[in-house]
């Protein structure tokens, strides 16, 4: 038994420093996420949406170092009651989220890993058994160091996981598992590969035969068979694959004007997803790159969902040299976690991609 802990406490451990790193590896991205639990249809929490990433640091920092504390053996008891908490907590949201289809994906793994909300639900479940041993054998969670050690350890691993939290707040991500990454190419990526799995779906088809209700299965095609018709219905029994970028489109009054950009081959795109909390002290920055940008031949555009009232006021305001296109909110937060984030392309390739904050890094 003692062996089995062991080998479970380490994978527990591991697991949840790997999970907390992705996610603070872009605590933006899961930030996002938490505002969709948070929204009205699913848990309706809607007053913490404001605070939505300062919770996403402090839950994801806290994922970690927990991870860090059960492998070292530190403050056994606190550690498991806190593990026990955390995945009760997640699997009864992961559970709704599947069962009422809410949250299509519970973020768990950032972009690194998406999963289905039953595949959310099922690794959950398979870590509260874990943890429930470990919970039940505190005793068999023994220090792995010197315990005078201990308060060092988290200590530090609590100082790295904030800094890097706020290195990748000012700059970006510093691994991109999104599609938009430097060096894909955006039409590419809107493409299905001709292996991609195609829905199967399994309707059900209802009839009164002989008095006596008779249901028939297949594929869709209407069943040749005697009796009073009452309905059909359907069940997905597996989802199609979907495109690495389902949607992108970039339209002013109703053109779309998206191959025309793409095209270009030196086009650099500002993203600015929503001009309501856009971060208005890196526009200086934007305006410096954007006009040098201008003078050595680049077309520029901004790229936003927000109206063109609030274009032409951020326009005149910082005296900006482009204009703003139109494009769907959700995609926009998916290209770049920064609001404003600056994109250069090549005919549809990303070939640098930067927080405002390193505007002056992008090399024209």
């Amino acid at each position: 038994m003692k062996v089995f802990v062991g080998i479970t406490r380490i994978f527990v451990g591991i697991l949840f420093m790997i999970s907390g790193f992705i996610k603070l590896n872009d605590p933006i991205g899961f930030s996002f996420k938490l505002q969709e639990y948070f929204s009205a249809e699913v848990l309706n929490l809607e007053f913490l949406a404001p605070f939505a990433l300062a919770i996403a640091v402090i839950l994801v920092v806290f994922e970690l170092v927990l991870g860090v504390m059960l492998i070292i053996g530190y403050l056994p008891k606190f550690t498991l009651w806190s593990l026990l908490l955390m995945i009760l907590f997640f699997t009864f949201l992961t559970f709704y989220s599947a069962y009422f289809n809410k949250v299509t994906d519970c973020g768990c793994f950032g972009d690194a890993l998406p999963l289905t909300p039953w595949q959310s639900f099922y690794k959950d479940a398979f870590l509260l058994v874990l943890i429930l041993i470990l919970f039940f054998n505190p005793k068999l969670i023994t220090p792995i160091l010197v315990p005078a050690s201990h308060r060092w350890v988290i200590f530090l691993a609590f100082m790295l996981s904030f800094l890097f939290g706020y290195y990748v707040l000012m700059h970006l991500p510093l691994i991109d598992f999104r599609a938009y990454k430097i060096g894909n190419n955006i039409q590419e990526q809107m493409v299905l590969p001709e292996d991609a799995q195609k829905a199967e779906v399994e309707y059900r088809w209802k009839f009164i035969q002989n008095g006596e209700e008779v249901v028939i299965k297949n594929n869709g095609i209407y069943p040749q068979v005697k009796g009073e018709y009452l309905g059909v219905e359907t069940k997905v029994i597996k989802e199609a694959d979907l495109p690495a970028i389902p949607y992108f489109k970039i339209e002013k009054n109703g053109k779309d004007r998206t191959d025309e950009f793409l095209a270009e081959d030196k086009l650099i795109m500002i993203v600015a997803y929503n001009l309501r909390n856009t971060e208005t002290q890196g526009y200086k920055e934007i305006k410096l790159l954007t006009d040098s940008a201008l003078r050595n031949g680049y077309t520029v555009i901004g790229l936003t969902a927000s109206g063109k009232d609030k274009q032409e006021e951020l326009i005149e305001k910082f005296d900006l040299g482009f204009e703003f296109y139109q494009s769907d909110e959700t995609g926009l937060k998916a290209i770049v976690r920064s609001n404003p984030g600056i994109l250069v392309l090549n005919k549809g390739t990303i070939t640098q991609k930067k927080h405002w904050f390193d505007a002056a890094e992008i090399g024209l």
